[in-house]
């Protein structure tokens, strides 16, 4: 215990007991005791969950806490409680401070009930001395120090197995969606290169392009792929950094917007907006791409043909508010609370192609930039995802994310994004008009991430 008092907690109904325990400790000269009284049991558990405070973080940032007592000395009758439903309660409520039993019954059997109910010795009043409580108490404060630890360390391997069973379950799901889709790509290019070395001579120039179009198209989902796979792995080991640049963000979005329009061989039709000053902000333009590639490519794939696709940017008071809709066939609402989960796929996408990873890039990326997310679906009528992203990063700011400080901080404080958000509901006219006069009604539930 160092040079630091032992914090003992007397639990006793009866004052002669009491005076007399009090007695036998203050007679301990060798030992620095801090001994508080409470006649009940709900006094006990109320002083013992109430005293907790902060010690310190140690090297890898856990925080440490300290309790109030080091050692509990409790009667088995309470005014409150009696017997061993005592100690039941008691450690039910404190599993983490060792007990002594304090009783007048010098009954074996009763002992060893105790101690299976969580007890660390059991003293017979009559019998006790200086000597003998002196030494139940350091023996109760060691084993309950061995036992915490103990419990400490199952913990950690329960979650290490949890931890562990999440990666299998996630190694499974990527070697099925990784296999399924490489196959199927290979299978169109073997299928297309088999036809051109076969029936080259025979086929019309039409056909040749045709074919050879799908061997490329085929090639760029499986870089895309790999891309994604490649874009996780390191998010995963904290290998994707914020890096905000000068960028103009108006321009950033109409050039996205020319090349998908070109990209939907006019199965859509891509309106673009803006308003506000939005021609200078400082943000990273790689994971800017990455959001907005993932959410434009999934509204046109998703659309019906011949249908609008609305991509709309709103700067005001230093935040950049970028939506876009579309007319697809939109999410279930049962799906909508795993959008996020990685190789989750909506029950109604059909024979569409997807790999399940683009909305987790794309959150990753509004986590990054310190940004929000929110996404508003209904099913058959279309979907509406909103981002909202800070358009300059903190002054004197290190971190990865421009919004890591707590939110107490003066940064945080100064900056209207300190939060990270997703949340799901279903929307009222979602295929009707311009994405700007939509209304919004809440979910009946909702998610919210919050960093």
């Amino acid at each position: 215990m160092g040079n630091r008092k032992i914090q003992i907690l007397l639990v006793e109904d009866s004052s002669c007991d009491t005076r007399l325990l009090g007695q036998i400790l203050t007679r301990n000269s060798h030992e620095e005791w801090q001994v508080e009284y409470v006649e009940c049991l709900n006094e006990a558990i109320v002083a013992c969950t109430a005293g907790i405070s902060l010690v310190s973080r140690n090297s890898s940032s856990q925080t440490i806490y300290q309790r109030r007592f080091d050692v509990v000395l409790l009667d088995l009758n309470l005014p409150d409680s009696n017997g061993l439903d005592t100690v039941k309660k008691f450690q039910k409520a404190v599993p983490d401070i060792p007990v002594v039993v304090l009783s007048r019954l010098d009954d074996e059997e009763l002992a060893l009930q105790a101690l299976a109910e969580g007890a660390q010795d059991y003293i017979v009043k009559d019998q006790l001395t200086i000597q003998m409580l002196v030494r139940f108490i350091h023996y109760a404060i060691q084993r309950g120090q061995i036992f915490n630890q103990l419990r400490a360390n199952e913990q950690r391997i329960r979650e290490a197995l949890v931890k562990e069973q999440e990666l299998n379950q996630f190694k499974s799901k990527f070697v099925a969606m990784v296999s399924h889709e490489f196959r199927t790509s290979m299978s169109i290019i073997r299928t297309s290169a088999q036809l051109l070395e076969n029936y080259n001579a025979r086929l019309t120039e039409e056909c040749r392009v045709k074919y050879f179009q799908r061997i490329q198209s085929s090639i760029n989902q499986m870089v895309q792929l790999l891309d994604e796979v490649l874009f996780l792995s390191k998010t995963e080991v904290d290998r994707v950094e914020y890096q905000p640049t000068s960028l103009d963000i108006k321009i950033f979005c109409q050039e996205l917007t020319e090349i998908f329009q070109l990209n939907t061989d006019g199965k859509c039709d891509i309106v673009f907006s803006c308003q506000g000053e939005c021609t200078l902000a400082q943000m990273d333009e790689i994971l800017l791409s990455s959001i907005f590639t993932n959410l434009l490519s999934n509204a046109i794939k998703y659309s019906f043909p011949e249908s609008k696709i609305w991509f709309d940017l709103i700067c005001q008071e230093g935040v950049a508010v970028f939506r876009v809709k579309d007319q697809g066939i939109g999410i279930p609402y049962q799906d909508q609370a795993h959008l996020f989960e990685t190789f989750y796929r909506a029950r109604n996408v059909g024979k569409i192609q997807g790999t399940g990873l683009g909305l987790v890039i794309v959150r990753k990326c509004v986590e990054l930039h310190g940004g929000e997310i929110r996404v508003k679906s209904q099913e058959g009528m279309g979907t509406i995802v909103t981002v909202r992203l800070p358009m300059y990063p903190p002054p004197n700011n290190n971190s990865k994310s421009p919004y890591a400080q707590s939110a107490g901080s003066a940064n945080a404080q100064a900056c209207p994004m300190g939060k990270i958000g997703i949340s799901f509901s279903y929307p009222r006219g979602c295929a009707n008009g311009d994405a700007q006069g939509t209304e919004e009604t809440s979910a009946p539930t909702s998610l919210k991430i919050q960093n």
